[in-house]
């Protein structure tokens, strides 16, 4: 086997071994407003504490919405999954976003319709 250089610009698509182990999870937070913001992370008590501002960082919609409370995250998944189930929830209306991320803990479940 020889070491082929790998060309710079695909190192970027390259998932790497901490993409790869499933140690990533899908978060609900429900703001003071009453929204809802959904997002991943590795750390979730430490994400919820940037969002409620007690560490630095956490997403611009939540930080004028403070306090947020966790109501909802997924089971450790592969950062890709994980991805894939927050663009998932994402596209739900808001009424079926707590109850699908819910429904994953036991795996993934079919995309709810929307009726």
């Amino acid at each position: 086997m020889h070491n082929v250089p790998f060309p710079q610009d695909k190192l970027n698509s390259v998932e790497t071994e901490q993409d790869i182990q499933k140690n990533w999870c899908v978060y609900l937070l429900r703001c003071s407003d009453g929204t809802l913001y959904c997002g991943i992370t590795t750390d979730v008590k430490r994400r919820v504490a940037m969002h409620n501002g007690l560490l630095p960082g956490g997403a611009k919609y939540t930080s004028g919405r403070r306090p947020v409370t966790l109501i909802a995250r997924s089971e450790k998944l592969a950062k890709s999954m994980a991805l894939r189930l927050e663009y998932r929830i994402k596209k739900l209306p808001s009424g079926k976003k707590e109850r699908f991320l819910i429904a994953c803990r036991d795996g993934i479940p079919a995309l709810p319709q929307d009726t």
